[in-house]
């Protein structure tokens, strides 16, 4: 074939498809997703889940690698300072405080971490369940969380504390769970009556979805970031009251052991024996602190007007 007739043959095929454009578009993030990548890079999370796991690992593991029983009584070595064989010292009648206050904060770790997230679980079902029935229902939920926001639960407890004197603490743990869920109870109902009119919602609805699995697969997971705000929140809030009930007198009473009763053990003997007292109240101050360091971080992660880090 001549040069001529090559290019007259090109010309005639017409020009080359240019090719394709591909998209070059980042894909979205999803929420879960940019709530992860903010908290990636906010150093106060960081600090306070590892701060926080390092305590639970010492909480869990470190009566078993101290030599020392929390209850066993050294007559040599009564009232005496920290030492070697006793790192926090010893009390009145000779107990280790260094393996009593591990037992204490093991108490207290698991009353906020099991009474903390109930709390959350009650107010997503009562605010849930409120906000999407309506009516009658909701009024009636409404009135039980007002009447028992004006209840003083710390006088109730007061009031209930010798009838339940002989019950373990697990009734502490409802006690204080059965206290705390109804502000977020509010808050669910009141994102609940917004997303009820969505039209996802809607169509669950025409299709004849039960409502206990709209609740579940629709309304809860919406509010699922201000549920886990809440919970992570609430943990600090029920180790706090659980540390004041006990402190005087009307949570955790001996012979068992927690962080509120070793701070009233020692509160007399803060300035004549001040390890008594120092060693339990930092342990208390540095988990306050862990969990709320982890708690305000998640606040500004999923708060939609906190745009970039404060960090």
């Amino acid at each position: 074939m001549s040069i001529v007739e090559g290019a007259s043959a090109t010309l005639a095929a017409g020009p080359e498809p240019e090719p394709t454009a591909v998209s070059l578009a980042p894909k979205p993030l999803s929420r879960g997703r940019l709530i992860w990548n903010r908290l990636a890079h906010t150093p106060r999370f960081w600090i306070g889940a590892i701060a926080m796991a390092a305590i639970v690992l010492w909480a869990v593991f470190g009566p078993l690698l101290y030599p020392v029983d929390a209850f066993s009584r050294d007559p040599l070595n009564m009232g005496m300072g920290p030492t070697q064989l006793h790192w926090f010292g010893t009390n009145n009648i000779g107990q280790d405080i260094y393996a009593q206050t591990l037992i204490g904060l093991q108490k207290s770790l698991v009353i906020g971490l099991i009474a903390g997230p109930l709390g959350t679980l009650i107010a997503a079902v009562v605010g849930s369940v409120a906000g999407y029935v309506g009516g009658i229902v909701d009024g009636v939920l409404v009135w039980l969380i007002n009447l028992l926001l004006v209840l003083p639960s710390f006088i109730l407890l007061v009031i209930l504390s010798p009838l339940f004197k002989d019950l373990s603490w697990v009734f502490l743990t409802v006690f204080l769970a059965g206290f705390s869920w109804m502000i977020m109870a509010q808050v669910v109902r009141s994102q609940t009556r917004s997303l009820r009119g969505r039209d996802f919602v809607k169509a669950a609805r025409f299709m004849g979805v039960p409502m206990p699995t709209i609740l579940a697969r629709h309304i809860i997971p919406n509010v699922a970031s201000l549920l886990i705000i809440d919970a992570t929140l609430g943990v600090v809030a029920m180790i706090m009251a659980e540390t004041s009930l006990s402190y005087f007198g009307f949570g955790i009473r001996a012979p068992d052991v927690s962080l509120g009763t070793l701070l009233s053990e020692g509160t007399g003997a803060a300035v004549t024996r001040p390890w008594l007292f120092v060693f339990p109240a930092g342990v208390l101050i540095i988990t306050l602190f862990a969990v709320s360091l982890i708690g305000d971080a998640l606040r500004d992660a999923v708060d939609p007007t906190s745009g970039v880090n404060r960090d």
